[in-house]
């Protein structure tokens, strides 16, 4: 069962299925997180939705990109979890089923192409602070032990 983090969904809300792929991006002691500043300010793990026709690497490494403004290389697929959120950039209430990978940051190729989009290189301990959501710091949590 994949497990879920935060709040559980609401009875009797309709609910959207949203896969997404996500990246713990290490190099040199630090992880590189982006900050989105809409809908609301929060620093996550870079990374999204998953487009029709793509593969969750192919997502991968152009969601990174565009929000980063890196390449990178060797992704390995960590795990998953599930969250239940509101979307309010797509007026949608979503299961977001998030999978999460390690991958090594190999060159910046200019800044993040995604509009309101930061990137950001921060120590592991940090990182777990600053994610805006549970599942994402649980990941961090696991790579720093």
């Amino acid at each position: 069962m994949i497990p879920r983090f935060g709040t559980p969904p609401e009875p009797g809300r309709r609910y959207r299925r949203r896969a997404g792929a996500y990246a713990i991006l290490w190099r040199d002691g630090r992880i590189l997180l982006t900050h989105q500043s809409d809908p609301w300010p929060e620093f996550q793990l870079p990374g999204g939705g998953i487009d029709p026709g793509e593969s969750a690497i192919q997502a991968l490494h152009r969601e990174v990109c565009e929000e980063t403004g890196w390449r990178i290389g060797t992704p390995r697929r960590l795990g998953a979890f599930r969250r239940f959120t509101y979307m309010p950039e797509y007026d949608l209430w979503a299961e977001k089923l998030c999978f999460v990978f390690l991958a090594r940051p190999v060159r910046p190729l200019g800044p993040p192409t995604e509009p309101g989009h930061s990137a950001h290189w921060v120590t592991p301990e940090e990182a777990v602070k600053l994610v805006g959501n549970p599942g994402d710091a649980a990941f961090l949590r696991g790579m720093i032990r």
